[in-house]
């Protein structure tokens, strides 16, 4: 995978904690779109903290906005509209990890969602579901809209404490790979961001 863009089945289901492990498995740069509220300690921030590696160059993001709410409210409340066309891949020789905002149909103007940038920006996705009550539902629909755009799914990486069942349904109903089952951590440092690089390295070696 040369670029990749991390995307979620909703909101706060590890995606920051998921770009930085593939950050770091790949040795990739890093970059955040739109980024909404906690300018001090933006994503970008936080997955550059948890970074061991020396290759990784992190890109500013396309849009810097102060409310953390979702993207177009954010927008509008600095009285400005996030223009698809202003949102432009980074140019760098290495390979390259983008993180999005929230889930798919996350609005990002009047017309446009999430799951638009991804189709204008035209690379794979590695889809992040958390293991809850409903994310059978989540992911499976997610999973629909992206195939329905004709997106390819690199795979799925799972999130917090493991459910067989809802984990094997979800494989087999949507035929992806599990790239990786992230647990649930006492603290997530640059130490376990590297053990679980060095796992889905190995993987992505195996299936590449």
């Amino acid at each position: 995978m040369r670029q990749v863009f991390v995307t979620g089945i909703g909101t706060d289901v590890g995606k920051t904690v998921v770009a930085a492990i593939l950050t770091e498995a790949l040795q990739a740069d890093y970059w955040k779109p739109v980024q909404s509220g906690d300018l001090d300690n933006s994503d970008t921030i936080k997955v550059k903290k948890l970074i061991t590696n020396e290759k990784s160059v992190f890109h500013s993001e396309a849009y810097r906005l102060l409310q953390p709410l979702s993207p177009h409210a954010a927008a509008q409340a600095e009285g400005i509209e996030i223009d698809l066309n202003q949102i432009n891949l980074p140019a760098t020789p290495n390979k390259l990890v983008i993180e999005g905002a929230g889930g798919l149909f996350v609005p990002l103007n009047r017309q446009s969602l999430m799951i638009h940038l991804i189709q204008k920006l035209n690379v794979p996705v590695v889809l992040v579901s958390a293991n809850y009550l409903g994310s059978i539902n989540h992911t499976l629909l997610s999973v629909e809209a992206l195939r329905a755009r004709h997106i390819p799914v690199a795979g799925v990486i799972f999130n917090g404490k493991p459910t067989p069942s809802t984990e094997d349904y979800i494989l087999q109903y949507t035929g992806l790979p599990k790239l990786l089952s992230v647990l649930p951590e006492n603290e997530i440092n640059q130490q376990v961001v590297k053990k679980y690089a060095e796992v889905l390295s190995t993987h992505l070696n195996t299936i590449a």
